[in-house]
């Protein structure tokens, strides 16, 4: 799972890293329950983006051991849970959130990822729309990217177009959003317009598997073999484990692949 969707991951976690790098106050020395349940969810965020989640897993109990009531706390289990590939508990805790609060909008984002990466992708898209009716939601180019993404999955590239043009609107810097288009073009032969793509996009962020595998293919169809070579040295440094290394080493040039 990791080697597939750690890009989007990263940027699904951006805010909570954001949040966890100043470092929390104590939390027993927090004034009420409810403070302390948010300390302990920040630093369980913030021990999630390390990939340490046996301690993630402690600080996250502990904040609903205060307020068994705090949304936040089961939206960042349920990504704890997800990555663990603990499917059942990943489910139940993003459930909890959205039983909670309706209209948490991150909680909405993170089940309806989680839903399309378990091929539910209908179920996946229903919750980024969720996401998108808060109107206090302080990214919607994520939940919309993600809708993106998911609706390539499907094949219905007109939906995916229409979801990446409004991420775009929204942030024109928008990582997801900017591979789903170069994504697009490739599959429609416009393979200038997919390198223009996606070197703005290794300008606005570190490119993922997925991003240089798709580098090489529209390299390779150009006829640029040293942008050709140059994709595959990175992506054979990089991320030697990922399938798309054992897709570049075995010859499989035709592989799509998931964004997500």
């Amino acid at each position: 799972m990791k080697s597939l969707t750690a890009f989007l991951l990263a940027l699904l976690l951006a805010g909570c890293a954001q949040q966890a790098a100043t470092p929390a106050p104590d939390p027993a020395n927090a004034p009420g329950a409810d403070q302390r349940a948010r300390i302990y969810t920040e630093l369980g965020a913030g021990y999630y983006s390390r990939g340490q989640y046996a301690v993630a897993l402690d600080d996250l109990r502990k904040a609903i051991s205060f307020d068994a009531a705090y949304a936040p706390a089961y939206n960042v289990l349920g990504l704890v849970h997800a990555e663990l590939r603990e499917d059942a508990q990943a489910e139940q805790n993003f459930r909890r959130s959205l039983d909670l609060s309706p209209n948490y909008s991150e909680a909405n984002n993170n089940y309806g990822l989680f839903l399309c990466q378990r091929k539910r992708q209908k179920e996946g898209l229903h919750l980024f729309e969720s996401a998108l009716t808060n109107p206090l939601y302080p990214t919607p180019d994520k939940a919309l990217a993600n809708a993106g993404a998911c609706s390539l999955m499907m094949e219905d590239i007109a939906a995916a177009e229409t979801y990446f043009t409004r991420s775009l609107k929204r942030q024109p810097r928008q990582p997801l959003a900017l591979l789903g288009m170069a994504e697009i073009r490739f599959r429609q032969s416009h393979l200038l317009a997919a390198r223009s793509l996606l070197r703005f996009l290794a300008d606005v962020s570190e490119l993922s598997p997925q991003a240089l595998w798709l580098s090489l293919r529209v390299e390779r169809g150009l006829g640029d073999k040293d942008g050709e070579a140059s994709a595959a040295a990175q992506l054979r440094r990089r991320y030697p484990e990922s399938a798309q290394t054992h897709w570049l080493t075995s010859g499989q040039f035709d592989q799509n692949g998931s964004l997500i």
